[in-house]
This record gives C-alpha cells, sequence and structure tokens, in this order.
C-alpha cells in the first residue's frame, strides 16, 4: 500500500511538472537564451534537495564559456576556489545549453579531468540532464541514441566522450573540457606533475577538430607553480584568463579580454559570501595552512606572504637618496629548457645603501643566450657607470672559476668581484630577510616590482629564486662587503 501511494505521489508531481512546463515553457525557453539563466531554469533537476544561490561569480564563468560558444575566444583558462559549481557550470551544464537553447546539437565534446572518477560523474549528470522530462519537453529536438557512462551521443551527430587525463588519446572534439588535470594528492609529485604538463603540451593541443574554431577550456584549481596553469603562463599560450581569488587581492585584480573585471574593491573581499563566509574562510586557512589555501583559494601556489619576505616590508617609493653606495648583482641562469619546466633567468639587481636603508633600483631580467648575457653585462656596466660595484656568483670548480675571469675581463676598468657560492639560499637570504621586516629595504617603482614581489614573497616555494639570489647578494655585499661569511648569519 504505501508502494503504491508513494508512485502515486510521483506521478502526480511529474503531472505538475509538466503543467507547469507547458504554461511556462516561453518564459523558461526565453530565460535560457543566456548559460546563466539556463543554469538557474535547470539547478532543480540536478540539484532537487539544495537551493540554488546565485552569486556573480557565476555570471562571469557564464560570460567567459558564452564567449567561446559565440567565437571571441578559442582558449580559456578559468582558475577558481574548490565549492564555486565550477564542475556542474563547464562540464555539464555548458554543452546541454549548447545542445539545446543555443541550438548547436552537432558539437562534440572531449572531456577529461585526473582521473575516471569525476569523469563519470559529470557525464552522467550532463547526459542525466538532457533525458529529463524538463529538458526533453522544452527542447524536444535533442535526441540521445546514445547513453553510455563515460560518453554519449545524439540523433544530430553530437557526441561527448570522456576519458580521465592520462588516457588523452586519439579522440577528438570541438570543445576540449579540462577540469582539473591534477589531484591534490599527486600535484606536489615532480614526476607526476610533469606527466600532466607533457600530455598538456603535447597531447592536449592536438584533440582538435579544429585548431581556429574548436576550443580548449581550462578549469582548475592551482596546486602548485609548475601546474597546468604556470606551464600555459610560462610558455605564454595565449589563453583568456579568468582567475578569482576567494578574497579579493586589489593588486591582483583580474581582468580580461571581454570585458570583465572583478567588481569587487576591498582588500580581502570574499567572492562568496553566502556560500563561503568569513567564518568558514578562517577555517580554511587554518585547517589547510597558508601554502594549500594560497593555492586551492587564492589561485596563488605559494603563500601570499611567504615564510622569509612579507609584502608589508617593501615600501615602494618614488626617489632614491642622492649619495651613498651602490651595486648590482648578478645571478646567472644554469638551467636548461625542458618539457614541462622553464629555465631560470639571468638577473642583474641594482642597489644602493644609505642612510641604514637599502634601496632596490632595478631589476634587470631576461633568459639570455651566454652571448647576450655577456653583451649585456657590459651594457649594464656602462650604463651604472664606473661607481656601482659588481658582484657575480663563482661556482665551484675550475669551469666556474674560468667563466667567473672571463667576465671579470670583460669588465676590466670596473670595481668587480666574483664571490664563491657557499651555503645554501636559505641562509644566504637571511640579512636580506632581517632587513626587510626591519622595514629597511625600499623599493624604486618600476614595471619590475610585481615580478620581483611575487618571486620574493613566495621564497622558498617559488618556482624561480634568480632575483632572491641577486637581491640577497647585493644586500651582503652593501652590508657586509668583503666580511661576509655564513658565521655573519
Amino acid at each position: 500500500m504505501m508502494r503504491a501511494i508513494r508512485a502515486e505521489e510521483v506521478r502526480r508531481a511529474a503531472e505538475r511538472e509538466r503543467e507547469r512546463l507547458a504554461k511556462d515553457a516561453e518564459r523558461i525557453r526565453a530565460r535560457c537564451q543566456t548559460l546563466a539563466g539556463f543554469v538557474r531554469e535547470a539547478w532543480h533537476v540536478l540539484e532537487p534537495t539544495a537551493k540554488y544561490t546565485h552569486g556573480w561569480h557565476i555570471d562571469a564563468i557564464c560570460a567567459h564559456l558564452e564567449a567561446v560558444t559565440d567565437g571571441q575566444i578559442n582558449r580559456l583558462l578559468i582558475n577558481v576556489p574548490p565549492g564555486s559549481s565550477k564542475s556542474l557550470l563547464v562540464s555539464v551544464m555548458w554543452q546541454a545549453w549548447e545542445w539545446g537553447p543555443r541550438g548547436l546539437p552537432s558539437m562534440r565534446y572531449l572531456t577529461t579531468s585526473f582521473n575516471d572518477g569525476p569523469v563519470k560523474r559529470d557525464t552522467r549528470k550532463c547526459r542525466d540532464l538532457m533525458l529529463s522530462d524538463w529538458y526533453r519537453s522544452l527542447w524536444p529536438e535533442v535526441e540521445l541514441n546514445r547513453t553510455g557512462e563515460t560518453s554519449f551521443s545524439n540523433t544530430k551527430t553530437g557526441t561527448r566522450e570522456g576519458v580521465p587525463f592520462g588516457s588523452l588519446t586519439s579522440q577528438r572534439g570541438d570543445r576540449l573540457v579540462i577540469d582539473d588535470p591534477h589531484s591534490t594528492e599527486t600535484a606536489e609529485s615532480a614526476a607526476d606533475r610533469l606527466a600532466t604538463t607533457r600530455k598538456f603540451r603535447e597531447g592536449a593541443q592536438n584533440r582538435l577538430n579544429d585548431q581556429e574554431r574548436s576550443a580548449i577550456v581550462v578549469i582548475m584549481q592551482r596546486l602548485h607553480e609548475e601546474d597546468v596553469s604556470g606551464v600555459i603562463h610560462e610558455v605564454g599560450m595565449e589563453y583568456v584568463h579568468l582567475m578569482l581569488p576567494m578574497e579579493f587581492e586589489p593588486e591582483r585584480a583580474c581582468s580580461t579580454e571581454i570585458g570583465f573585471t572583478d567588481p569587487r574593491k576591498e582588500e580581502g573581499e570574499l567572492l562568496d559570501p553566502v556560500r563561503f563566509p568569513r567564518d568558514a574562510v578562517e577555517k580554511l586557512k587554518r585547517d589547510m595552512g597558508s601554502y594549500a589555501y594560497a593555492g586551492q583559494y587564492q589561485q596563488r601556489p605559494a603563500p601570499r606572504s611567504g615564510g622569509m619576505f612579507q609584502r608589508g616590508d617593501f615600501e615602494i617609493v618614488d626617489a632614491v637618496p642622492a649619495g651613498g653606495q651602490e651595486c648590482r648583482a648578478w645571478d646567472f641562469a644554469a638551467s636548461k629548457e625542458t618539457p614541462g619546466k622553464q629555465p631560470d633567468w639571468t638577473v642583474g639587481l641594482k642597489m644602493k645603501h644609505i642612510g641604514g636603508v637599502f634601496y632596490v633600483e632595478d631589476v634587470k631580467r631576461d633568459r639570455w643566450s651566454p652571448g647576450d648575457v655577456e653583451k649585456n653585462l657590459k651594457n649594464t656596466a656602462t650604463q651604472d657607470g664606473q661607481n656601482v660595484r659588481i658582484r657575480m656568483p663563482q661556482d665551484p670548480g675550475a669551469a666556474g672559476k674560468a667563466d667567473a675571469n672571463t667576465k671579470i675581463k670583460l669588465l676590466a676598468g670596473y670595481d668587480v668581484k666574483a664571490q664563491p657560492v657557499t651555503g645554501d639560499k636559505a641562509t644566504r637570504a637571511k640579512p636580506a630577510s632581517a632587513q626587510a621586516e626591519a622595514g629597511n629595504v625600499k623599493l624604486l617603482r618600476g614595471n619590475w616590482n610585481k615580478a620581483f614581489l611575487d618571486e620574493v614573497c613566495s621564497f622558498p616555494n617559488s618556482q624561480h629564486d634568480d632575483q632572491v639570489d641577486a637581491f640577497a647578494d647585493a644586500l651582503n655585499e652593501l652590508a657586509l662587503g668583503s666580511t661576509f661569511t655564513l658565521a655573519n648569519v
């Protein structure tokens, strides 16, 4: 008897839904002309027990996906915190919207994630949405003729193929959706991370049906400096980048080519205070630790204020006092480019010491060839003048000594020295850290400020530390000169 009563209740609820749809179909279809509107209307189908909570970040993600649909962009990178409905929007709703409301049922999707768990989950959700009475009554022209667990298709040649990221071979699509290519468990493994970034660079790019009109959408939280997002930036791939941290950082405010700008104004303003109120965010910080929180929630895979240097310690000034002593310290790149990893930088940092304050006046930073290194070394010395001391590292061994002697001869007539490198990087940076913490380090305003602060304040967790080395060497030279040894630290 109870089973019959429940069945009758289900039947009546379905009948009421059909009546509502018949009465409201025109309004619903009109609202679903935008992806954000479709998300609002379709939410109850996938989440019948969870009330939909809208946020401006959902509008932002949807607007960028619509720009892909409209052909404005064909490469999109989205970095958002966990819990932002990113998979539901990108891996589920977008395809159902393109096939139905946008009338693109022939669109072919290739979707992937770090393993088959999320792939199967989102494939089922997308399939179930399209098979629902709600969807079929509104867009009956979308008729599925194959409904597998990891793939399905429709009668208009549209398909969806879901595969784990490590198995991304042979298939092609008009849309390649890469949703979290790394897992939190494997992103810290250099071998696993390199395998993923290599697959992205060497395997994902040729999975498109048309390189110009087909699109790649990467959506992920940041897990490491050298993750897929990091590779996209380091290599200079032409992706539109939507980056939305949980807490607003004005100096990293996101603006994109489609006219979007993060609407927040105040430092620390939350992305979604309804889903993630302040108390919940503070608990996340405490429980996860600064490194994990900075990556996954702030989209900055090293703490904003690193263990040795804090952003608030560095005042940016518009002028440097006359007088004092100056030094240009160099750090020369040694590593070569390898798949998934960019080479180090050659850095020349100029510093002045006057009145107990260390002013960083200029940072030259580039990836020069050996010949270009010598040319820029000489040219920079002539621009700085003979009053600026020059300090260079001398690598161990005969080859390091010979290279240092060559550079010293090149700079004949200047006050130049090659200092043997001893001790680890963190130890050599301690005097600089102490002076910065005491408020004795200031930066002359310049276009190099952001890159310098990003690296220094992420040290020792940053991908590169060339500017840190040059910064520490310049300060050690001016503060302690030839008397500096590790015993002074």
